[in-house]
């Protein structure tokens, strides 16, 4: 059936696509439960009891329109961060404000920069906008600080993304070699700094909020989907100088966040000590992860984040058929996209049931497919 006459030749010209197929469709494709949810990098450990007896409390409430100045939530991330609330832009997740920033900076055209193989929901945004991606391979499994300066100054790009930590390869850079690159840009070129795994990475890996909060050409991207077990709430926020962070004013959807996921991120914020034992949880599994992989030959690749990269040693196909063959038993992961990362899989971390179906299942998909002792 055809679509309206009047799209944009843009929009007729990009394929309709999801950056990820989500489990839901996969279940749908095969007619059959995911039993173990271990690839969206979700927090399977889910909200502390605290956030959900909020979201209990706002179910009531949810007949209003939340605050549209996002007052009550900038405040209280102020406070936490030592900021002013002018410096904070909240969204949809860091996705929703992705696609706005590139709303703000990109026109059909324009180059932006990014790692290749790097967060696809952020290429898509591009794409959508007419920009032009221009691609920086990773090196050694990690994103190329180098090569993304080099060719943001080439390109005279007025857009750079870069994850620390990294998904889909959960590597990182340390706190002062991030400052450095960001400082090193050109000030035409707007650092994207995706910090959603922050909460996992090691210490000193994430620059201290006052070490960039002057620089007009940095915004930092925090969320709560992940160690604060928020996935489906949609909270995200940004970080970066009172005329960057308003500047978000001037395009958001004013009534765009949900006042229940707005109640849930305050007492998610509220609650540190949930957070830190989740975090242990999350440490505890991500090691049990390296451990299987090791034992059924595999290489796991050393993780900031809440998942584990796994080097399966051969190639995307012998990947895929890892992914595939794990999913006829119900457990669900993901793989990076292009060569040579896609050589490995992705594993998410995950509760006990599932972490015991992954060590009884992965074996028998080794011996199906071919491992690789």
């Amino acid at each position: 059936m055809s679509g309206f006459s009047r799209f944009t030749p843009l929009v007729n010209a990009l394929p309709s696509t999801i950056p990820f197929v989500g489990p839901e469709a996969i279940e749908r494709q095969r007619g059959a439960k995911v039993k173990a949810r271990i690839g969206a990098n979700e927090s399977g450990f889910g909200p502390a009891p605290s956030v959900l007896e909020a979201i209990t409390r706002a179910a009531g409430e949810t007949w209003m329109y939340n605050d549209p100045e996002n007052f009550e939530l900038r405040e209280a991330l102020a406070l936490h961060h030592g900021v002013s609330r002018d410096n904070i832009a909240i969204g949809g997740g860091i996705d929703g404000l992705l696609g706005e920033i590139v709303r703000l900076v990109v026109e059909p055209g324009v180059p932006v920069v990014t790692s290749l193989g790097g967060y696809p929901t952020f290429n898509y945004h591009v794409n959508g906008y007419g920009g032009r991606l221009v691609t920086v391979p990773y090196v050694n499994d990690r994103e190329d600080l180098d090569g993304l300066l080099a060719a943001a100054k080439r390109e005279d790009a007025p857009l750079v993304y870069f994850a620390n930590p990294d998904n889909p390869m959960g590597s990182w850079w340390d706190a002062d070699s991030v400052v450095a690159f960001a400082r090193a840009l050109p000030e035409r070129s707007l650092l994207i700094l995706d910090e959603a795994y922050c909460e996992t990475a090691p210490a000193g890996s994430t620059p201290a909020i006052e070490a960039l909060i002057g620089q007009p050409n940095v915004l930092r991207m925090r969320t709560f989907s992940k160690a604060y077990g928020l996935a489906g709430a949609r909270v995200g926020y940004a970080i970066g100088t009172i005329g960057n962070a308003q500047a978000f004013d001037k395009i958001r959807n004013h009534f765009g966040m949900p006042r229940i996921s707005t109640a849930a991120a305050l007492a998610a914020l509220a609650d540190q000590t949930y957070l830190r034992d989740v975090l242990g949880r999350i440490a505890a599994a991500r090691d049990r992860i390296a451990g299987l992989a090791t034992q059924n030959g595999l290489r796991p690749l050393p993780s900031a984040t809440n998942f584990v990269a796994i080097d399966c040693g051969r190639n995307g196909a012998h990947a895929r058929a890892l992914v595939d063959g794990l999913m006829e038993h119900g457990v669900f992961i993901r793989m990076p996209g292009v060569a040579p990362l896609n050589r490995c899989i992705r594993v998410s971390v995950g509760p006990e049931a599932e972490m015991a179906l992954l060590e009884d299942v992965l074996p028998k998909v080794l011996r199906t497919v071919g491992s690789n002792r």
